[in-house]
Formats: C-alpha cells, sequence, structure tokens
C-alpha cells in the first residue's frame, strides 16, 4: 500500500490531510458520502423516475369524468399529497447531515484542543512546537467539516426549490373543472 501512495501523489495528500486532522475526519468524510450518496440518490429521482410518476397522477386525475365536486378535489389533493411525499423522500436526511458536518468540525475542534492541553500538562505550555499537531487536529476537522456542510447545503437548497416548484407545477397542470 505504501507504494501506492509514491505512484500517486494525490492519495498521499489525502494521507496527510487525514492524518492532520486526526480521527474525525473519517467520520466527517462517512458523513460527507452518505449526505452526497442521498443527494445523488435525489438527482436521479428527478431526472429518471419522477416524470413517470408524474405522468401517471396527471394521467389518473385527467381520466376522471368529474373534477368539479368536493370529493373529486379530494382526491386532486390525495394524488398531489402522494406524489410530494415522494419528491420529499430523504430531504429530511440530507438536511440532517448537512447540519451535523459542522458538529463533527467542532467534535474535531474539541478533541484537537484536549491534546494540545495534553501537551502542555506533559511538556508545559513553552514548547510551541509539541502543540502543532494538537492545534491542526483542532482547525483541520473544523474546517473540512464546514466546507462538506457548505456544499451540502448548496445542493440541499436546489434540491428543496425543485420539490417546490415541481409539487407546485403538478398542482397547475391538475385543473379542477368549474
Amino acid at each position: 500500500m505504501e507504494t501506492l501512495y509514491y505512484h500517486i501523489p494525490q492519495l498521499a495528500a489525502v494521507r496527510d490531510f487525514f492524518e492532520l486532522g486526526g480521527n474525525v475526519l473519517f467520520l466527517i468524510g462517512l458523513l460527507t458520502l452518505v449526505m452526497w450518496t442521498l443527494i445523488a440518490e435525489r438527482m436521479m429521482y428527478f431526472s429518471l423516475r419522477y416524470p413517470n410518476i408524474a405522468r401517471d397522477a396527471l394521467a389518473s386525475w385527467e381520466g376522471r369524468r368529474e373534477r368539479v365536486s368536493w370529493h373529486a378535489h379530494q382526491i386532486r389533493l390525495y394524488l398531489i399529497s402522494t406524489v410530494t411525499q415522494q419528491l420529499e423522500r430523504n430531504m429530511m436526511l440530507i438536511r440532517t447531515c448537512v447540519a451535523l458536518c459542522p458538529l463533527m468540525g467542532l467534535l474535531g475542534t474539541v478533541t484537537g484542543m484536549i491534546e494540545v492541553f495534553e501537551v502542555m500538562a506533559i511538556s508545559g505550555s513553552g514548547n510551541p512546537r509539541s502543540m502543532a499537531a494538537g492545534v491542526s487536529k483542532a482547525t483541520v476537522p473544523t474546517m473540512a467539516g464546514m466546507v462538506a456542510a457548505l456544499s451540502g447545503v448548496a445542493m440541499s437548497a436546489w434540491l428543496q426549490r425543485k420539490v417546490i416548484r415541481e409539487r407546485d407545477l403538478l398542482g397547475e397542470h391538475m385543473t379542477m373543472d368549474h
């Protein structure tokens, strides 16, 4: 495995980054992977599955003879609600992952600062070189958590706007006869 780092310098850079930031970076990386997997799933859903689901809901509505009564209105609301539930699937989980990323970074900050204080207790407060590893373990996870959260915030907001837009468009296409 070590020879692989010599042939692919990017792997060595990633390894060094994880060593610099400590074990919390693995948790942040795992959380970011889960978040982006969920984001990718939603994007694939919107492009591959949702058009068929929306078309089926519209066909079900358009296939009704009567679209004026209270009962018809309730069926329309049911169709829109059912499609909206499918649109919003995993959105709360994505937002939760976005919120957890900076908290994981904060956990890295706390563990890094504990390491700094341990070094200070053992070697005294006058040795900045011995404290440098703890300081990097305190700052790198914070940065990593914020970067992961920012990328997730942008995509989460885009996906949420898409959910609202598609729900509203479906409602506009399901017209009530007067």
